[in-house]
């Protein structure tokens, strides 16, 4: 299930000590306001580094040196280190602000802000994506939307007869790295959570966790299409 949330990033200017601070604006039905994360991480693209790869053709460049590769991975490893809540710690904190099933969570950055992103299925037709502060576990806002019946009733459907929570899922991957992302697979036979871990290089790995019994699984179904 691939739910895509629209998050808007807001610059606020402030007058203290002459700075700017960036706040993550959260829009929806809950109006919730506009909080800042306490985590903050490097903005590549404030510092023109895309622009000027894309100028110099420096993708290609890194692409055979392994550039972008190893740049990437060491953005991943910071921002894993950064977050001190768990995936487990942010599911809990999203549910205690919005009843309901979470059904994924990811560590996102927008802009400076890092922040996990927790989806949660509620009463009806009714989704809300709840943004936690990585470093404190307070939820920054929250946005509320109406999806389509069939969504909703596809994550009914794959999540019956199972007993592993999203949390769960995310505590039982634990192991094999820092997780960073958390979702149910909702389609076909291969129902369970889809989990993204980082190494402490920054390497990912992807895993499947049994619904039932929380059994850990290397997820090899992306090997052909990353060949």
């Amino acid at each position: 299930m691939k739910r895509n949330i629209v998050i808007a990033t807001i610059a606020a200017a402030a007058l203290i000590g002459g700075g700017t601070a960036t706040a993550l604006a959260v829009s929806g039905d809950d109006d919730a306001p506009a909080q800042r994360s306490s985590v903050q991480v490097q903005d590549d693209d404030a510092n023109g580094t895309d622009d000027r790869d894309d100028r110099d053709g420096g993708d290609g460049g890194d692409d055979r040196h392994g550039g972008d590769s190893s740049d990437d991975n060491a953005e991943d490893a910071a921002e894993a280190r950064a977050a001190k809540l768990t995936a487990a710690e942010a599911i809990k904190a999203a549910l205690a602000a919005k009843s309901g099933t979470a059904v994924k969570a990811e560590l996102e950055s927008e802009d400076t802000n890092l922040v996990w992103e927790v989806d949660v299925l509620s009463s009806g037709n009714t989704w809300h994506t709840v943004h936690v502060d990585p470093g404190t576990g307070k939820v920054l806002g929250s946005h509320t939307e109406q999806e389509d019946a069939d969504d909703a009733a596809e994550a009914r459907a794959a999540l019956q007869g199972g007993s592993v929570s999203a949390a769960e899922a995310a505590e039982a991957a634990a192991a094999k790295g820092t997780v960073t992302s958390v979702e149910l697979e909702d389609e076909g036979s291969g129902r369970g959570w889809d989990i993204d871990t980082t190494g402490t290089n920054g390497a990912e790995s992807e895993w499947t966790v049994n619904l039932t019994t929380a059994k850990v699984t290397a997820d090899r179904s992306s090997d052909d299409g990353d060949d």
